[in-house]
């Protein structure tokens, strides 16, 4: 199993919008990744700071994730609301 975690900061006024397209892209990650088995979002203290959560079976199925086309649609609509690179990090479950 792979864990990700993805630190999200967005642009300041844009967490509706943010929120809608996140949820917009887990449900279509629910429906259409068997490999995937977590994928969630969370707020934090800042309201401009979200974390990413997400579990895979494998690598395939992580880059079976990013190579999908809802996750590449959808994605480019979330660059239009981050205030910078995520910060993501790929971890190996033990």
């Amino acid at each position: 199993m792979l864990g990700v975690i993805a630190k999200l900061t967005i642009k300041p006024g844009t967490n509706a919008e943010f929120e809608a397209t996140m949820k917009a892209l887990q449900a279509r990650v629910h429906a259409d990744e068997p490999g995937n088995k977590l994928y969630a979002l969370h707020k934090t203290a800042d309201a401009n700071v979200y974390v990413m959560l997400e579990r895979y079976d494998d690598q395939a199925a992580l880059d079976a994730h990013r190579a999908a086309p809802h996750y590449k649609e959808l994605g480019r609509k979330l660059g239009d609301y981050l205030a910078g690179r995520p910060d993501v990090q790929v971890m190996t479950e033990v």
